[in-house]
């Protein structure tokens, strides 16, 4: 067996765990204005919304301070265990890269996160979260 392989594979584990996030953060948004002109309540509920703002906060603070995802992080180191190919940049701007080609600098990938940030906090101000919404109590 190749001493590579659990790397190998705890490292694809870690990129797909990394981009869930990135879709919970960017469908998130979605859901969340779309679900609100639908009237669909679950969308407002404060552990979702707290979750969803918390993890966009967390991606602007890492950018504004240069810092690395932590994610991108172990993906590297596991795949350096694993005598694979890394990846130099965020974890964002390699897959714009390789999925659209699309080549800008890093403080690009800053303000879109600043102004993903800043569509979120607004949504918060649309359409603020609400306790217990879409619980079973509500229903009734």
């Amino acid at each position: 067996m190749d001493d590579g392989l659990p790397y190998q594979l705890l490292a694809d584990a870690v990129l797909a765990l990394h981009a869930a996030i990135v879709g919970f953060v960017v469908g998130g948004l979605v859901v969340i204005v779309a679900g609100n002109l639908r009237g669909w309540r679950w969308v407002n509920a404060r552990g979702f919304r707290l979750a969803h703002l918390a993890a966009i906060a967390f991606v602007v603070a890492e950018a504004w301070l240069g810092v690395v995802c932590p994610l991108t992080t172990l993906e590297m180191w596991l795949r350096e265990r694993a005598h694979a190919g890394t990846y130099g940049g965020s974890f964002v701007e390699h897959w714009l890269q390789r999925v659209l080609y699309y080549q800008a600098p890093g403080w690009v990938f800053t303000l879109a996160y600043t102004l993903f940030g800043l569509a979120v906090a607004a949504s918060w101000w649309v359409f603020p979260p609400r306790p217990g919404c879409g619980s079973d109590r509500e229903r009734r």
